[in-house]
Formats: C-alpha cells, structure tokens, sequence
C-alpha cells in the first residue's frame, strides 16, 4: 500500500528539501495528476494563512560561488549565468502554480522597470514546467525579463532551495550576495537601493 502524499508547506513557500516531498517534486516530473493533487492540496493550505510579501533580503554568510547554468527561455534564447558576469544578477526560482510567486511577479516586473537602467539582470527560472503552462501564465502576468525552464529540476537542486518562492541576488563577482526565502515586494524601495549599491560596489 503506498504511502498518503506528504504536502510542504513552510509560510510563504511550496516544498521543503528537509522532507520526502522535494525530492518527489525535484524529481523525475511528476505525472500530471500526482503534481495537480499535489498542487491543489498546497494552494489550499496555503491560501489559509497567506501573509504579506516581506520587504527585506538577508544577507548570505560566505559569498558561495553560484552554481552556472544554461537554460533556454520562451523565445528559445538560451542564457547562462556566466554569461552575465561582471552585472549583477537576480536569480528567482518559482512556478506558475505557487500562490506567492504569482503576487510577486508584478513586483518584480516593476523592479525590473527601475534596475534595468542600472544594467541588473533578472532571470525568472520556472521548475518542472512545460513551456505551454508558462506562456499561458503570462498572458495575465506579462513579464519583459526572460522566464527560463528547469524543466528536469537540476538547476534547483544546485542551488540551497528550501520552498518557491526562493530568489537569489549573485554580484558581479559571480557570488551569492543575498537571498529571499517567500515572496517580496520587489518594487520596495529599500529593496530595490541594496540591489542598486550593490551594483555600483566594485
């Protein structure tokens, strides 16, 4: 008899890599409906006790070196980290799916508005998505910064994930410089000055 389907959920994020359910959603993508039963039940716990979007990022003891990666994005342009080196460089990982990544996503088209002018890149990097379920998104959340795929979940497990959404701000020394566990207010002006002075450090 196989084993009821455990559902993560840490506030304002989806999957937790301390449990059996990041693996199973890392994975080996999971049949369409195991990962629509999977995500109903986490929408509905989590849409029981949403809370506002945090203003802040906290700073990442050590610099880590970020792992590079090379992902293609809806136009099939493909990007890689190193390609950016010497900007820096916002890295999200979410998934049309997760409540909170949605209410970010115009936050972060704002911000991009405004760090774009200062050469910040963003990338967006859906995890475990077809290409058609992240166009469709897009046409109530236009975005103007790539949205690349993870589509096998190697790039996510590279990286420290804990829940979607996690957002990571590399510097132009290729290192990560600041995290952001749940959603944001992207468009928070104190958010947006530490993005900004740490682009202009050397």
């Amino acid at each position: 008899m196989s084993s009821p389907l455990k559902v993560c959920v840490v506030p304002d994020l989806y999957y937790s890599n301390e449990s059996p359910c990041m693996n199973r959603l890392r994975m080996n993508r999971l049949p369409a409906l195991v990962l629509f039963a999977f995500s109903m039940l986490l929408v509905a716990t989590v849409l029981a006790a949403q809370e506002e979007l945090q203003p802040a990022l906290t700073p990442v003891e050590g610099l880590p070196t970020a792992s590079d990666f090379e992902l293609r994005d809806l136009e099939g342009k493909t990007h890689r980290l190193s390609d950016y080196a010497g900007q820096v460089t916002i890295v999200n990982f979410w998934a049309t799916w997760c409540p909170p990544c949605r209410r970010e996503m115009p936050s972060m088209q704002r911000a991009w508005e405004e760090l774009r002018d200062h050469g910040v890149i963003m990338l967006a990097i859906d995890v475990g998505e077809d290409e058609e379920t992240v166009f469709q998104f897009t046409a109530d959340y236009p975005v103007e910064f790539p949205l690349l795929f993870d589509l096998d979940s190697k790039v996510v497990q590279a990286y420290p994930v804990k829940g979607l959404p996690t957002t990571y701000i590399i510097d132009k020394q290729g290192r990560i410089a600041f995290q952001a566990i749940g959603g944001r207010d992207w468009d928070d002006a104190p958010l947006l000055e530490q993005i900004i002075r740490l682009q202009k450090a050397p």
